[in-house]
């Protein structure tokens, strides 16, 4: 059934301590056999045991070591010495008595301790990720370092001569890395890795095209030779890089009207004021935005960023833009002080800076400054509608000001929790109170409140619908030409009504009043993709990556879109992008995992999912565990887990306790403990009733008290319930729910003695596009792992389709 979106649970203060860590891979693991792999994995387990270093640090208690399914991260803590000479030891018994190859890497960094959730102590921490992209560079032998690490085992004589600096490489999420080799005895390898010989083979590529040019033609000529290669180079670019991978105009020279507008530094002595800087820096970025004549990149990109970053440039060629605004914002009671500098990114020099030294009152003032300064020194035209644009005050009230900003600060937090959530509703609901003719704060509330009526971050009440209704009809009555009171308007159709050609007509009317908010693309490409239209979706969110390139929640929606057109490989490049940015990202873990029990990979499922310590506000995640176990046939520990989660179940979670309580009975049943099964599905049942009444149109739902009527035998009220949700969404109308509808149609059919039925309707998803009943959409591979599908095991006609390897769409 559809899942709810995740969010990281509260994070308390980590307890990080230095390891000096080695990490070991075997190399070609995927490439064995499953017998071969076993037997891989545990003699280098006992080569690895049998070490004097690996010994010493255990019997000292200054050992972790964590298992990583191909391989094993073994963290010392005494000295950076420990790690090499254990790689020394395993690469000479390796070369003595076995013909596993390995290839290690070694850094020293914090790291802190976890728990996962078998209860197994795990490590974490950017010590370990370091030291992963280290050894992801090596060839079988290699012993690669960090430079860290070398330079503290140079100190020492008789290590000098066995260590070979390699230089500085980018490695995976953008990070760069000096890398060492380590060849001492005949240990190691010696050659350059054939990844590092790639990288270096471009950078002296791109050198030797531009050489020739300078040293054998004239200076007149120069300009029109390299203004020729620059239009080869982009055409050959255009017509050969794929429509999926590449976003079409892309283009390759930042444009001198292009910028980004980095965090503002908060330098109040309260640091509780940072909300009044974002603030500010959203509210002037905003102005821009609505400059048709700019390239103005999405707050959701740049917020990553520090607020006067060292590395200028390489920022800019990330977002793909000529300058870059930097600030700061200073308050002290009802005085506020507001320094700007416009940076030309490419050749990091200084265009313009000023100092606003205001009253409170006129903040407004100083943000409606700062944007005409901006567009003035870009030289962009602006038209009579956008320069009324660039100095609209939106309320007299400061007070609801300052409400509108702390609601704003919580709809630009990445994680999408019901805290945030409710957070932005109640701030932006205050300032409403405060200011009833507070327009964009009216828009805003409805954006919110449609949002969280569709993702169901709030349950999704008939109240909290009209809520939405009525406030972006008020915003529209105060101020009808307000761009995002009328992509309010649009989203209010899309999220509460589905009316799908509505939202697009408001949508369209949207872009042409904020031209650079790629929240309307991109509310485009959904629409569009309920529509069944997959190929005008990707266009859409193509168009939207070029204002908010690295946007996870965008990112997230382009792999969704892959995942339910079972397009895996695109997918995880998305998802990879996402791991560039932030690299402990709950939901990229999670969709890969699916991608991975999708394609019948469970013991890459399972790495994945290891380290992930999920709460119930991290259901859609969790559920992506649950399913795990319960597609590996062992739901024991996963059982614990979910009882311990269930034994005080949070209020606010509404609906959701009654639909894990559905899975726990859905494991239970799965590990033979059918009666116990059937009392949690009847709690599930008691849990899940009363949220019907207010929520009549929550297909989710619907669909849950669909599998537990199931589960509990009551066929008529299962079918009816499957009947409710289809008619509400046939696939004709929503190509992402109504698929979802079938699917859980054909469950309930599989279960309750429907074959004929059951097996129709899953001939007919295999090959259609949605995004999954229960975590990615069907395969051949999970029709052959679901437990829930035994009861058509026999039947020829499904053993054809478990058998079968398609997967068109």
């Amino acid at each position: 059934m559809p899942t709810l979106p995740t969010s990281p649970l509260p994070q308390t203060d980590l307890q990080l301590e230095i390891a000096h860590l080695l990490l070991i891979d075997i190399v070609g693991y995927s490439k064995l056999l499953v017998n071969e792999q076993i037997e891989s994995v545990q003699e280098l387990g006992r080569i690895v045991r049998s070490t004097e270093c690996f010994r010493n640090a255990e019997e000292n208690g200054k050992l972790i070591r964590v298992p990583t399914g191909d391989g094993m991260a073994l963290l010392f803590f005494r000295s950076p010495e420990e790690p090499v000479r254990c790689a020394l030891e395993i690469s000479h018994q390796l070369r003595e008595n076995s013909n596993i190859r390995l290839r290690m890497g070694i850094h020293s960094g914090p790291v802190n301790q976890v728990r996962d959730v078998n209860d197994t102590l795990n490590v974490a921490g950017t010590g370990i990720n370091v030291a992963q992209r280290i050894m992801d560079c090596g060839d079988a032998g290699h012993i690669l370092l960090s430079k860290h690490v070398a330079d503290d085992l140079a100190q020492y004589r008789h290590w000098q001569p066995y260590l070979h600096d390699l230089g500085e490489y980018e490695v995976k999420h953008g990070l760069r890395l000096s890398i060492v080799n380590l060849c001492k005895d005949n240990l190691g390898n010696p050659n350059l890795p054939e990844k590092l010989q790639r990288r270096k083979r471009r950078r002296q590529s791109a050198s030797a095209i531009v050489k020739p040019i300078r040293s054998r033609w004239p200076v007149f000529m120069t300009v029109p030779i390299l203004s020729a290669i620059a239009m080869a180079i982009g055409l050959s670019t255009y017509f050969g890089y794929s429509r999926l991978t590449r976003p079409r105009g892309a283009a390759t020279v930042p444009s001198e009207k292009s910028i980004a507008v980095l965090p503002f530094e908060n330098r109040s002595e309260e640091k509780a004021n940072a909300y009044f800087a974002d603030g500010i820096q959203d509210e002037i970025l905003t102005r821009l935005a609505k400059i048709s004549d700019l390239k103005v990149i999405s707050r959701t990109s740049t917020l990553h960023y520090k607020s006067a970053p060292e590395n200028l440039r390489e920022i800019a060629k990330q977002l793909a833009v000529g300058h870059v605004l930097e600030g700061s914002v200073q308050k002290n009671g009802d005085e506020v002080r507001v320094n700007v500098q416009l940076i030309d990114a490419i050749n990091d020099s200084h265009v313009w800076a000023e100092t606003f030294d205001r009253k409170l009152t006129d903040i407004f003032s100083v943000e409606s400054d700062v944007a005409k300064a901006v567009a003035d020194r870009l030289k962009a035209r602006l038209s009579g509608r956008e320069e009324e644009a660039v100095v609209r005050k939106p309320t007299d009230n400061l007070e609801a000001y300052d409400a509108y900003l702390r609601g704003l600060a919580y709809t630009l937090k990445t994680a999408t929790t019901t805290a945030n959530a409710l957070g932005a509703q109640t701030y932006f609901k205050k300032a409403v109170s405060l200011d009833p003719t507070f327009a964009i704060a009216w828009a805003q509330l409805s954006i919110v409140d449609a949002r969280n009526y569709l993702t169901q971050s709030l349950q999704p009440t008939v109240a909290l619908r009209e809520e939405a209704r009525q406030a972006v009809e008020t915003a529209l009555r105060l101020k009808p030409d307000l761009g995002e009171a009328i992509w309010a308007k649009g989203f209010y159709h899309y999220a509460c009504l589905k009316d799908y050609d509505t939202a697009i007509r408001y949508f369209e009317q949207a872009r042409r009043l904020l031209p650079n908010n790629s929240r309307v693309p991109e509310s485009l490409a959904y629409v569009e993709r309920r529509r069944g239209d997959w190929e005008r979706s990707e266009q859409y969110l193509n168009e939207a990556e070029q204002l908010d390139p690295r946007n996870i929640a965008l990112l997230s929606g382009h792999a969704t879109n892959f995942i339910c057109l079972r397009q895996f490989a695109e997918a995880r490049r998305k998802l990879d992008n996402i791991l560039q940015i932030t690299g402990d990202d709950v939901h990229a873990f999670a969709a890969e995992a699916t991608i991975a029990q999708a394609e019948g990979d469970l013991q890459r499922a399972a790495t994945l999912l290891a380290p992930l310590q999920l709460g119930i506000d991290e259901w859609g995640a969790l559920a992506v565990q649950t399913y795990q176990a319960i597609l590996e046939r062992q739901p024991a520990e996963m059982i614990v887990r979910l009882r311990q989660l269930l034994a005080n179940p949070d209020p606010s979670f509404g609906y959701t306790n009654g639909e894990v309580r559905f899975w726990l009975g859905w494991a239970e049943d799965v590990a033979g403990e059918h009666a116990v099964a059937q009392k949690s599905w009847r709690q599930a049942q008691r849990e899940l009733e009363p949220f019907l009444t207010e929520q009549p149109d929550n297909e989710v739902l619907i669909e849950d008290l669909a599998l537990v009527s199931m589960a509990l035998g009551d066929k008529a009220r299962a079918l009816a319930l499957c009947e409710r949700t289809m008619a509400a969404s046939p696939i004709e109308k929503d190509a992402i729910q109504g698929p979802v509808a079938l699917e859980i149609f054909a469950r309930v059919s599989a279960q309750l003695g429907e074959h004929e039925h059951a097996v129709e309707i899953l001939e007919k998803l295999l090959s259609t596009p949605y995004k999954g009943g229960v975590c990615a959409p069907l395969t051949p591979a999970l029709l052959q792992l679901d437990p829930m599908f035994d009861p058509l095991r026999n039947d020829p006609r499904f053993q054809e389709l478990a058998a079968s390897s398609r997967s068109e769409h």
